[in-house]
């Protein structure tokens, strides 16, 4: 079923297994967005909320192995990264005004699932800004009967001092109309295409770092850049917003590398503990991505999560 959704590309020169189909979804405000729908078995549709820099081709090992375990999936490129529409001063730039601007995405791509006659019930898996974007997606009561967060950016690892000069130079920049301008310090490029295997944050398995490269240098329309000020604001927001926020009633698995260096672990502990439908998943001797570390850290982990699911 095509539904109203027109074809879009998909790399699967740099991805795994087989490719999905690729569409353009419409967000209410008229953003388009790409999103990536895979066929699988009858227990149900993954749908993946990707982080920040991240696309659907990233995520093609994970869909392979979750329809090996007879699921469908379904990942999405969050406006302003991949292949989706970018806005904004810069395009290289990870721009949003609004945190609620993702909401405006989720919603699309959940309509997207039902559209596309994906089969329920419908679970979440989301990852580091998908997971913020994730959980107010489950609080408002998108309709995902499990959910299941990797490494989600629930609070960012500041000083104090670093925190509270990242709230006054975000909101000063927005009041004089230079929210859109980049983060001072901030990379032009923070995908792995830049960086070394030695002291990367984002996996500790060789071939997956080498491979997220190679996404990126054969395909560079796929990277990204550091944040804008504006993104800056609208995040530190929201993640104070939510945190006042009780937890939604979703069984829920979260997952956490104990080399976790990119997101603040004492907000996920924080979470974990007024969450009594949740429970954690450490991983030894994962960064960031578990989901992207060797082979076998990530069968273990798609065993879990097929397991929470059900």
């Amino acid at each position: 079923m095509t539904g109203p959704f027109p074809a879009a590309p998909y790399h699967a020169d740099v991805a795994a297994g087989p490719a999905p189909d690729a569409r353009w979804l419409t967000a209410a405000d008229g953003a388009r967005l790409r999103a990536a729908f895979w066929r699988g078995g009858d227990r149900g549709t993954v749908a993946i909320f990707p982080g920040r820099t991240e696309y659907v081709e990233k995520y093609s090992a994970v869909a392979e192995g979750l329809v090996a375990r007879g699921y469908a999936v379904a990942a999405i490129d969050w406006r302003g990264q991949g292949l989706t529409d970018r806005k904004g001063r810069q395009a290289d730039l990870g721009h949003v005004d609004d945190f609620a601007d993702f909401q405006a995405d989720a919603d699309a791509f959940a309509d997207a699932l039902a559209a596309m006659d994906m089969p329920r019930p419908f679970h979440l898996l989301a990852h580091s800004m998908g997971g913020l974007i994730g959980l107010r997606a489950l609080m408002r009561g998108l309709p995902f009967a499990r959910a299941a967060f990797s490494g989600p950016m629930w609070g960012v690892p500041l000083t104090p001092q670093t925190r509270l000069l990242a709230w006054a130079v975000s909101h000063m920049a927005a009041a004089v109309g230079l929210g859109g301008g980049a983060l001072p310090g901030a990379a032009a490029r923070l995908d792995p295409i830049g960086e070394a295997f030695d002291g990367n944050l984002l996996t500790s398995d060789q071939e997956t770092f080498a491979w997220m490269k190679r996404q990126l240098s054969d395909h560079p329309e796929l990277a990204l850049g550091g944040p804008s000020l504006a993104w800056l604001r609208a995040a530190l927001r929201e993640m104070r917003a939510v945190r006042a926020l009780p937890s939604p009633a979703v069984p829920t698995l979260i997952i956490v590398g104990s080399d976790e260096g990119i997101v603040e672990r004492a907000a996920i502990d924080d979470r974990l503990a007024r969450w009594p439908g949740a429970r954690l998943e450490a991983v030894r001797g994962a960064r960031h991505e578990a989901l992207m570390e060797g082979c076998a850290v990530r069968a273990r982990l798609l065993d879990a999560l097929a397991r929470h699911y059900g």
